[in-house]
């Protein structure tokens, strides 16, 4: 979980890469109208996430259903976001990637085809974000490279 350019897909993949497990992008469980008002650089709000968020609960029910795991990409800004998600799995292992704006807004500068457009959508986010505790999940530094965030946050959830 993280804002827009935190590394969510990219350390995402990494992870399910390394874990043999499949890896599955929030971002396209959106409604194309959530889409269409991200590209037009609206943020979306709560109601706009909402079934969003449970699409993605239900997907790691059905995971669960089948004794297998995943990994999911997604925001998860919002304590209740993550609420929300628990209740596709209530032992879901959250992996925050933390950054500075500064970092993020250089990420985004040079990202093409995303539909997550603009600084402003960027601050939206941060308004929103409520950052996980240590209760609730693993928090590391983008600044760290993907493949170290990958080891550490396997080693933080294997630790007794």
């Amino acid at each position: 979980m993280g804002v827009s350019g935190s590394g969510k897909t990219h350390v995402g993949r990494l992870l399910a890469e390394r874990l043999g497990i499949d890896f599955i992008d929030g971002d396209h469980y959106h409604a194309p109208a959530s889409i269409a008002k991200m590209a037009r650089g609206v943020p979306l709000n709560d109601e706009d996430r909402r079934e969003w968020l449970e699409t993605l609960a239900e997907l790691f029910a059905d995971y669960r259903q089948r004794d297998a795991s995943v990994v999911i990409g997604c925001s998860a800004l919002k304590r209740r976001y993550r609420d929300t998600l628990r209740q596709g799995d209530s032992a879901l292992a959250i992996l925050f990637l933390d950054g500075s704006r500064e970092r993020l807004c250089e990420r985004l500068i040079g990202r093409e085809g995303h539909f997550f457009k603009g600084e402003a959508m960027l601050d939206s986010q941060f308004a929103d974000l409520e950052p996980p505790g240590p209760d609730e999940a693993v928090r590391l530094d983008i600044a760290e490279p993907p493949a170290v965030l990958v080891e550490t946050f396997i080693k933080r959830l294997t630790v007794p």
